[in-house]
This record gives structure tokens, C-alpha cells and sequence, in this order.
């Protein structure tokens, strides 16, 4: 099992969701972040003073799946994220040793 973190621009959230539903993802799990990277933050201009915005709003996407989604999801989120400019984010993948249903106490694959 695998999990599958993607830090995405905020306006893409709906675009990748629809490109995971359509590849058979049943769930993920969306937390709203802060952060930068190459894109170094902006300047922006409020009540006459200039202030730099350093943390960017981001939306972070975790995806629990099986092993064998794991090409299908990162390619499905690369398509429906991507605008070719810097910023777009990234996926990060990390090995999840157990996972298990609090409602039933199934584990492994049988939770997701």
C-alpha cells in the first residue's frame, strides 16, 4: 500500500478530484497548506504599504491506495494539476505500513 501526497495549486483541487473519481479513487483526503519552493513568495501591495506574501496557499491531497494504482493516480494527478508554470507542486509517495478501519477493524487493502 502506498500513500500518495500531492501539493497542488488551490483552483486545480476540483480538476484533480474529478481525474482521481474517474480512475476508480474512492477516497482522499484534502488539507488547505502553506508553503514555498523555486516560486519564493510575491509582493503584493495593501493600503498604500508593499508587504511580501513568503507562504503561498497551497491544498494538500493524500491518497491511500493499493500498490498496483500507483502509476494510474500519479499520472492522473500530473495531467489534471499541471499549467506548465512554476508552482504546479508535487507528489510524494511513502510506503504505509497498515492501515485500519475504525468502524469494522478490517486492515491491509480490505480498509481502503
Amino acid at each position: 500500500m502506498k500513500m500518495v501526497s500531492a501539493i497542488i495549486k488551490p483552483y486545480k483541487l476540483d480538476d484533480v478530484r474529478e481525474a482521481l473519481s474517474d480512475i476508480g479513487v474512492s477516497g482522499i483526503t484534502v488539507v488547505e497548506v502553506k508553503g514555498f519552493g523555486r516560486q519564493k513568495g510575491h509582493t503584493e501591495l495593501y493600503r498604500g504599504a508593499e508587504y511580501v506574501v513568503d507562504f503561498l496557499p497551497k491544498i494538500k491531497v493524500e491518497i491511500a491506495i493499493d500498490d498496483d494504482q500507483l502509476d494510474q493516480v500519479i499520472e492522473a494527478v500530473t495531467d489534471a494539476a499541471k499549467t506548465g508554470k512554476i508552482g504546479d507542486g508535487k507528489i510524494f509517495v511513502t510506503e504505509l505500513a497498515q492501515v485500519v478501519r475504525i468502524r469494522t477493524g478490517e486492515s491491509g487493502s480490505e480498509a481502503l
